[in-house]
Order: structure tokens, then sequence, then C-alpha cells
């Protein structure tokens, strides 16, 4: 007996419609891709019970001739192309034929339809069987309805997220696609209830507003550029509105929503050093291009793309936002006074202190030969410490690198080992912190396990230098404040008490449709921080009070980052979250860079540090302090026998 046989139709559409038909905004995704391609001007989705009990299209696009209606549901039937050359310059959003069988085979799909000259046409399909087709009097334009999603394929429903979850999706796919087509006024409905609306005049700023808040729409920033291959346009947010995560950045090719990294970066880029560390912009790219010159048939979801000259096309989209940012009152970019012609090689921007010293003995010509004595950057003693947290790796009394080459590799690891003790976070369910110490003898003081030092003075007002009976330490006093902050914020996240401050003036947060459904759906998380959010609105929360330990001032930018954490990580638990609001606590309220301290400042900054559980790291992992030791410190003026020079030479 034969072993290989065909697949029924309708399993071959089954297995489909798990590439094309993931969840609920899939759907969606397609039917409205559809109704663009049918040239509409209007479209409204509503949907039931976050599309898993109904979706409905409706259009007053071009419509399906009654002779089409069924042959639209078959594999691979299309209008959008005939020939192989067709494949590479799509200009339609759809062009597989591959959506509407695949719905059909896993829902109960009805379709209304007229073309406005003769009557409409319906048909129902239900798990890919034909049901009936008949003759509808009917509007020009299309109307389908999608009930019951995967009822004949159970296991695809334990895989659907929180009806949150899944209603957010949605959204976020309608959001991007009245991005694309502000000419086309869109309306979605979710149980009645409508979550946006667009105007379809073709304003995009416009389009913004609706979906992230009139406020924030007036912090975007128009764009437009273009060179032999590319035209570029859209909008994009000042650097004082800015988001956690680079999903509000949105990249259009030919009026499709793309996810392109390179393109991505590009944007960030444009921002020059005008970005704050780990915020990215809001913004909208449309890009056009000849389709020649992308290949948009390398994703079930059509959703990543091949581009041509995507070199050319960065530099475009990272040169014209530069440059109309460059037009606002910003803060001037220092990167741009540090650039030269010529790209300078990494160890031309290590700090050689063989060459400094050199040159002070009077010695213009430095040894090629000997390797340079560089202070070791943090990131080289990762291979030692990977096994560590992210937020405290490795000890950072750091050994110059000339004494750590001479060390074997063995004796140094051996040198440290980890002793676990957890967070006092109240439950103690959160990571544990490791912290280093002395494996070879017991602690019995701070002092064995942290230096005592004695503070010699501050540069810049960035850096304190101390002296301890091994040599000189130089901390990073920011960095020393963070630790500190970090471990007293710490413990009262953990702590939430009824205890809090009342507002004058409550503070009203506004968000769209998927960022409201998200943060609703961590309304508790929230809370357990002392974060109380009222509905205000269709799309905004108001906040009357806040916890004590709030900085004054910085309420509402606390508040709003303290959301963005929950907002980019769909995983957030309880622990998970104190911990990133004590280290952004911990970072607002350090000193900054250019403060300067008085003695008695610096000296008490000196013990607390001393005090805390890890004093080697700031939360982010970065370093504290570096320490050069005496011999390190012989070494740099040439106080050690060069062991090529006779001894009588040496002073």
């Amino acid at each position: 007996m034969a072993k290989i046989h065909e697949l029924s139709d309708v399993l071959a559409d089954q297995i489909a419609a798990g590439e094309v038909v993931e969840r609920p905004a899939s759907v969606v995704k397609e039917l409205v891709e559809n109704a663009i391609d049918a040239n509409s001007t209007q479209i409204d989705i509503l949907v039931t019970q976050a599309g898993l009990k109904s979706i409905e299209i409706v259009d007053n696009g071009d419509g399906i001739a009654k002779e089409d209606v069924a042959m639209a549901f078959e594999r691979h039937a299309t209008s959008k192309i005939t020939t192989r050359e067709d494949l590479f310059k799509v200009r339609s959003l759809g062009f597989r034929g591959e959506a509407l069988p695949s719905i059909a085979s896993v829902a109960d799909v009805v379709l209304q339809t007229s073309t406005g000259e003769n009557t409409g046409t319906q048909i129902h399909i239900k798990g890919g069987q034909l049901v009936s087709q008949s003759l509808a009097a009917l509007r020009k334009g299309t109307d389908i309805t999608v009930q019951d999603l995967f009822y004949n394929t159970p296991a695809r429903l334990k895989y659907m997220k929180a009806p949150q979850t899944e209603l957010a999706n949605i959204t976020d796919i309608v959001n991007r696609l009245a991005l694309s087509y502000p000419k086309i006024a869109f309306t979605l409905s979710h149980d009645g209830r409508e979550l946006l609306r667009t105007s379809g005049r073709g304003d995009l700023q416009q389009v913004i507003a609706g979906i992230y808040g009139v406020q924030n729409a007036r912090k975007m920033v128009a764009f437009s550029g273009q060179d032999v291959d590319f035209e570029i346009s859209g909008y994009t947010s000042l650097p004082e509105f800015t988001r956690a995560s680079r999903q509000y950045i949105s990249v259009l090719i030919n009026g499709r929503y793309v996810k392109n990294f390179q393109v991505t970066k590009a944007i960030i880029e444009g921002y020059g050093s005008k970005l704050m560390v780990g915020r990215y912009p809001v913004a909208v790219l449309n890009i056009k291009m000849d389709p020649l010159l992308v290949d948009v048939n390398v994703h079930p979801a059509k959703q990543e793309v091949r581009i041509s000259q995507e070199p050319q096309l960065q530099k475009l989209i990272t040169q014209t936002i530069y440059q109309e940012l460059a037009k606002e009152n910003l803060i001037p970019s220092a990167i741009k006074n540090l650039q030269t012609k010529h790209k300078l090689n990494t160890d031309q921007l290590q700090f050689n202190l063989n060459e400094v010293s050199a040159n002070y003995l009077g010695n213009t010509q430095p040894s090629q030969k000997k390797a340079p004595d560089r202070v070791r950057e943090p990131q080289n003693s990762d291979k030692l410490f990977s096994a560590l947290p992210d937020n405290d790796k490795k000890p950072i009394v750091i050994k110059h690198e000339a004494e750590l080459n001479d060390q074997p590799l063995k004796q140094f690891q051996q040198k440290y080992h980890t002793e676990t003790k957890p967070l006092p976070f109240g439950k103690g369910d959160l990571k544990q912190e490791l912290t280093q110490v002395p494996a070879d003898k017991p602690i019995k003081t701070e002092e064995k396990r942290f230096p005592s030092l004695q503070y010699v003075g501050q540069m810049h007002g960035t850096f304190l230098f101390a002296e301890s009976e091994d040599g000189l330490y130089i901390l990073d006093q920011h960095a020393a404040q963070e630790r500190i902050n970090y471990e007293y914020y710490r413990k009262k996240i953990g702590e939430v008490s009824d205890d809090a401050q009342n507002l004058l003036v409550p503070i009203v947060l506004d968000y769209s449709t998927s960022d409201m459904l998200r943060i609703q759906e961590k309304e508790a998380v929230l809370a357990s921080c002392g974060i109380q959010l009222e509905a205000f609105g269709p799309n905004s929360f108001v906040v009357h009070q806040h916890p004590t330990w709030f900085k004054a001032g910085q309420e509402e930018d606390t508040i709003r980052e303290m959301i963005d954490y929950v907002l980019n990580d769909s995983r957030m638990t309880v622990a998970k979250f104190r911990e990133k609001t004590a280290i952004m606590m911990s970072c607002k309220r350090a000193i900054k860079a250019n403060h300067h301290l008085d003695d008695k400042q610096a000296r008490q900054l000196l013990k607390d540090l001393a005090k805390t559980e890890n004093p080697f790291n700031c939360p982010h992992g970065r370093p504290v302090l570096v320490h050069f030791s005496n011999a390190d410190m012989k070494k740099m003026f040439k106080r050690i026998q060069d062991p090529h020079q006779p001894l009588e030479e040496q002073e």
C-alpha cells in the first residue's frame, strides 16, 4: 500500500492557517488589508470578545463580482498578480491568495459583497466547506463576518492570551494600518465600544493624535527627504517624548508596516546624543520606493522584508532626522564635536599610561614592542564572571592590565567566590544578589571586604579620589550614590504601606487604546508599588496620590516610567517590577556629574558605600571604583627596575 498521499484541501488550508492566522489580530490584518486593496475609503472593524467570538469588517470598496466570490476562497486564488515578474513588483498589500481560504478553514465565515452594478452575493463557508451561496441586495462594498475562530482546531485556542492581550494586539494592528493610510477613515469597536476613529482626511498628525493623544502629537516633528531611489516622510517625537522600547516606531514601506532593525536603528541614530540611554522615540516613517528594490515575499505575515540599497536608505533617514531636530531648541550634541574625518581605532581611545609617563619623561618615541598598560574596562572581566546576574557582575576592584596578565587565570578566579543573600524585598522572592568576598579568609569586618578609604579630593565634580594602604582608588560618585540609593529603595518599595502623599492637582495620563488595555491587565502589579490608577475617560487614567518615597517634582515622570516598564515586559512580575523601580529611583536621586561635593559630603559618601551589601557595582552593572595598586603607581613613574636595565642604572 502506498504511504504517500495528497492532503485534502481543507487540511492543507488548516496547515496554512497556522502560518497566516496565528490569532484574531492576524484575521483583522488580512481582512483589512484586502479592504484597502479594494480602494476603500471607509473601513469599520467590529470585534466581539477580543475577536474569538466574532470579527466583522465592513468597507465601501470595489466589491467582488458574483462569478469571483466562490473562487476567492480557493487556495492561491488572487487578482493581485499573474506572472512571476509581478511577484517582484508587488504594489498591493495582499497577493498570495492564502488569507481567505486559511481563515475559512478554521472559522465560520459569511461574506456579503457587491460591485454596485447588479445585485450582491452572499456566501457562507464553515470549516472550509461551502454551506450556502445566494443573491443579496447590498450597497457597493464588502461585509465579511468571521465567527467562532479556531472552533475546529481547539489546540490553537490553548495558545491564545488573555482577552485584553488579544484585543491589544488587534488595536496595535489597526493603529499601524491607520498610520499607513491616513486618507482612509477607520473605526474600531469592541463589544459596542468605540476604540479608534480616524477622519480619513489625509492628515497623518491627526491620526497620531487619535492614537497617542493630542498632547503627545504636539511633541512630534515632521520630516521629509529624498534621493535618487528613496523618498521618506513622517513624524518623529522630540527627545522629551520617549518610550522604554522600540515598538512605538512604525516603519512603513509603500504603505506596508514592516519590521526592520537596521531602519529602526537609523531613526535612533538620527537623534545623535539627544536620547537618554534606554529611551526610544515615537516615530512614523513612510518610505516610498520602486517595488523592485524591496522583496516582501520572505515572511508568511509579510512583516519582514529585504531592501536593496539598505545602507543608502539608512544614511538618508539618519541625516534627514538629524537635520530636522537640529532646527529645534535642543541640547546640542557633544558627539559631533568629537567626530573627525578619519575613524579612530579603538586602541587610540584607550588611556595609554605608558605613553603619558614616557612623554613626561621626555621620551617622544614610545616603545612599540611593549603592550600598553591600560586601565581594564569592566567588560574585559566578563569572561571571569559571566555566571553572575547583570546587576552584580564582577568585583570592580580592578587590577592593572599588566599585573593581571602576569597573574595566572586560575589564581585570579579563586581569589573570589560568591555568597548568596536574598534581597530584602519583604518576601525575598527576587533574584538573589551576589557579593564578592575573599575566599581564603573569613569575614570579620566590613574593612576586610571593602578597603578603608581616606578621601583625597574630587575631579571635575564627577570622580572622587581616595587612598588606602594598598594604593589609589578612583570612584564614580554617581555610580556610588546609585548603589547606596538602590539598596535603600529596594527595601522601601518592598514595604508598601497605606501611607501616601495626596496630590493637590491630580495627574492625568493619556495612552493609546492598546497601551490602555495592557495597563489594565497589570494594574495589580502597579498597585503593589503604591500606584493606584483610576479610569478617566476612554483612554486615560488619573492618579490622586503617590508613595511618600517619590522625589518632589518628579511624580509624573516616575509614574510614567513605572508604567513603561509594565508595557515593555508582558511577563512582568511584582518582584521584577519592584526591582526595576528601585533601579530607576536610585538613578533619579543619585548625584549627577559636575556636582561638587565638600569634604564632609564626600567622606560621608565613602562611609555609606562601605556599608552596602555590594559596593562594587551600580545597579546597572557599571563599576563604582577602580584601583591602582602601589606597584601600578611605581610602574607608571618608572620607579620599578626595568629588567633590561643594569642594576647600577636604577635610581
